[in-house]
């Protein structure tokens, strides 16, 4: 099917219908060669009878979100992911699909809801902890910022400090803090420490690894007032 050999995959699948005649997972594969056809409609209507029999197969809830994205249907697959997670709300894999289609289509609060469910799950991987950051930077306001600048500094301890984009991120969050809470109460402005540990972290990173672009680097830090 990924080749696009669909007669030889026709041909597979009917011999393993005559070896599995009443096998769910060769059912599967016939849904599957249909969708590779384009025959979305015949497609639908097989996995909807397999669900039927079973409607606990994670395959085949999965195989229906990725049709709806293939065929452009985005709406079609967060609703898809959303029923499906309400059923497995475990699934970490269908959380962040679920996630990153939010950011791709702007809705961030929903994004931020996804990778606080994954943070629960999975408390000490970076992954999810950069990105919460990400969203919650791009949602903006103190309170957003303040919380992003948490995260990305707990991306950098899960990751050693070795994590390049999170200590960016803090600089940024607290370049924008301090823009936000110009004016406001001294309780509202933040500690230079951080920062300045994050720019000087960059700096050697920048040293060791990318010499020719550290002036790049320092110019962006100095436009951020670190």
């Amino acid at each position: 099917m990924d080749c696009q050999c669909l007669n030889v995959a026709k041909d597979c699948i009917k011999a393993l219908l005559k070896k599995f005649p009443e096998s769910k997972r060769v059912g599967r594969l016939e849904g599957m060669l249909l969708e590779a056809k384009g025959s979305w409609a015949e497609a639908e209507k097989a996995y909807s009878s397999l669900l039927e029999d079973n409607p606990l197969d994670q395959v085949i809830h999965k195989r229906k979100v990725a049709m709806a994205k293939a065929q452009g249907n985005i709406s079609g697959a967060i609703e898809s992911l959303n029923k499906y997670l309400e059923i497995f709300m475990a699934d970490h894999d269908a959380w962040r699909e679920l996630a990153e289609i939010y950011v791709s289509l702007q809705m961030y609060k929903q994004a931020a809801f996804c990778y606080e469910e994954l943070i629960l799950s999975q408390p000490t991987a970076p992954l999810y902890h950069l990105a919460y950051a990400d969203v919650l930077y791009t949602l903006g306001g103190l309170e957003n910022l303040q919380t992003s600048k948490k995260y990305y500094a707990s991306t950098i301890d899960l990751t050693g400090g070795k994590n390049t984009r999170a200590l960016l991120g803090v600089c940024l969050c607290t370049s924008a803090i301090g823009q936000v809470s110009k004016g406001k109460n001294k309780e509202d402005k933040e500690s230079p420490e951080l920062q300045s540990l994050a720019a000087k972290a960059l700096e050697k990173e920048y040293r060791q690894k990318a010499d020719d672009k550290l002036g790049l680097l320092t110019s962006a830090l100095r436009s951020l007032k670190i």
